[in-house]
């Protein structure tokens, strides 16, 4: 297959796969990074495969090549997450650009959730009076006003905000402020 040789001789890993059925079950699909498929297979179609990605591997990014793609389906595919839909004969650079940018956008993907992930644990490390404080804060109260609706002294409130403000890593309310908006920890 021209696709596999252009992608080795471009340094890739290539698993080749003959049909759809063999994505699903055979081992080396557990190695998959970026998956280019064709939206015509032996024995079912690339949105098919699609939908089982999703569900088994949503974070493996889906490359559609087609000869015989129309709109609807091209539509169908980019809603469902592909990341790129090509056309038939495909142009090496432009595939090769469509894999590196997937790849990318994958590995910010991932990492931005194992941020979101840190920050949440972070989160469930603080006490149920830090985060009462916490939630105080990133609504914009005062300490003042925060020991009058807690019923708590202000030099209470300040050491369980300095105490929430450590544990969740940040220096600053607004630091704070962010870092909850990314892992959606709102106000109430």
């Amino acid at each position: 297959m021209s696709i596999s040789r252009l992608l080795r001789a471009a340094g890739w890993h290539v698993e080749a796969f003959a049909s759809m059925n063999e994505v699903i079950h055979d081992e080396r699909a557990e190695r998959i990074d970026c998956l280019v498929t064709d939206m015509r297979m032996p024995d079912g179609d690339g949105l098919e495969l699609q939908e089982w990605m999703l569900q088994d591997k949503p974070h493996v990014p889906v490359i559609f090549l087609s000869a015989y793609a129309d709109v609807a389906t091209s539509v169908q595919a980019m809603k469902r997450g592909a990341a790129d839909f090509l056309l038939k004969p495909v142009d090496d650079g432009a595939l090769l650009d469509s894999i590196r940018q997937a790849i990318c956008r994958q590995a910010i993907d991932v990492m931005k959730e194992r941020e979101h992930e840190q920050i949440k644990a972070r989160h469930a490390s603080l006490t149920m009076r830090e985060q009462e404080v916490m939630q105080h804060v990133i609504e914009g109260r005062l300490n003042k006003q925060i020991a009058a609706d807690l019923g708590i002294s202000l030099k209470t409130v300040k050491v369980h905000r300095a105490r929430a403000l450590e544990k969740m890593g940040v220096h600053s309310v607004a630091k704070l402020v962010h870092a909850c908006m990314k892992a959606g920890i709102t106000e109430t």
